[in-house]
């Protein structure tokens, strides 16, 4: 009964109605204290996959693409599911279904409502990006959970030397910290910060390119027994990932020993110093979790 109460007392505060696009409360339970990271604008979605609330996006309709993406971490499982790219009717009619549906198969095209309110297949062919995953197929264990991610609304446009290098280390790692150490609820979220002018995937202008990545996790429950390389990394931990090789070095160096991936390095770091970065690059003080999940 308190979570409930938590969850509708947020959902008053945040002025929220019911639906899955545009309302965060259907889909709380994702973020620590039922309390969606402050300081960002955009579209909320309540990720709805076979009639399930998977976890939780924010979207930029202009950009057509996800500020970020908040879900529960859970050890994964098996191998990476085959599953078709999916979109998100509702950002397309606000009264269509809430729930994600696959691209059709070519060479039919979906609805130019759909291309207009948000990326589609076409926009990554033939470019020199890959579909980056916020939230990570790698995350979870449920194969409902896993296919979920597949939405393009889950998605930033990502170097591979970034997916494929050092951001996929990255993910391993949290993922081996949190299935060790982790003796609760796993908050995350991950997401992106924006070129100060923006850049586009292709000269039509729809969907913006990230600088840097960023990820943080919020574990309130864990292991006492940690060791001192790992002491710094809990309750919290955060980084911020190279998406351009060609960026500057203020907020993440690169490190010209390496033999790979070169300027696509990533840069761990406390939750304060990553709300730092994003305050300064914003415009605007941020908040990822409730209490710095304390």
């Amino acid at each position: 009964m308190k979570r409930w109460l938590a969850a509708l007392a947020v959902a008053a505060l945040l002025g929220l109605s019911q639906g899955d696009v545009g309302d965060f409360s259907p889909c709380l339970n994702f973020f620590y204290r039922y309390w969606p990271p402050s300081g960002f604008n955009g579209t909320p979605i309540c990720q709805n996959y076979t009639n399930g609330h998977y976890f939780a996006t924010l979207y930029s309709r202009e950009r057509r693409s996800p500020w970020y993406s908040a879900y529960l971490y859970s050890t994964p499982a098996g191998k990476r599911p085959k599953t078709a790219w999916k979109y998100e009717p509702q950002l397309a009619k606000s009264n269509a279904s809430g729930v994600m549906l696959p691209f059709p198969v070519p060479p039919k095209r979906v609805d130019e409502s759909v291309v207009k309110s948000q990326a589609v297949q076409q926009d990554y062919l033939n470019s020199s990006y890959t579909r980056g995953h916020l939230n990570p197929s790698l995350h979870h264990q449920n194969r409902s959970d896993r296919r979920s991610t597949f939405t393009l609304t889950n998605v930033v446009p990502q170097k591979m030397e970034s997916n494929d290098g050092m951001w996929a280390a990255l993910e391993m790692r949290v993922n081996a910290t949190m299935t060790k150490y982790c003796a609760g609820p796993a908050y995350v979220v991950t997401g992106i910060i924006p070129y100060r002018t923006d850049r586009w995937l292709k000269d039509e202008h729809r969907v913006a390119i990230p600088e840097y990545l960023w990820s943080a996790y919020c574990c309130p429950t864990y292991s006492r027994d940690l060791p001192e390389s790992l002491r710094r990394t809990f309750p919290t931990f955060a980084a911020i990932g190279r998406n351009d090789a060609n960026s500057t070095e203020e907020i993440v160096p690169v490190d010209r020993t390496r033999k790979k991936f070169v300027g696509y390095d990533v840069r761990p770091m406390p939750l304060a110093d990553l709300e730092i970065y994003l305050r300064e690059r914003y415009g605007r003080k941020i908040a990822i979790f409730s209490r710095q999940c304390l």
